[in-house]
């Protein structure tokens, strides 16, 4: 197998994770919208939590890219 070949097939496997970040953030942003649907007084204490899962569930996304792109430029 050619080195070319090998990276670009770990590239493609380090960046299944983002699946998993869409539906996690997908799953993180309709449980905020149905609690304040149900609550309309509860936003100010559910967003911040929201927007806090948002970003650990992105920084996920950020490190299998940022791993991908190491495996591909290296």
């Amino acid at each position: 197998m050619d080195v070319e070949a090998a990276k670009a097939l770990g590239a493609g496997l380090a960046v299944i994770a983002l699946a998993g970040v869409g539906i996690g953030i997908g799953n993180i942003f309709s449980s905020m919208v149905g609690s304040v649907a149900r609550n309309p007084a509860s936003r100010d204490a559910v967003f911040p939590i929201g927007i806090l899962g948002f970003a650990l569930t992105e920084a996920v996304a950020l490190f299998a890219l940022l791993i991908a792109f190491l495996i591909l430029f290296t």
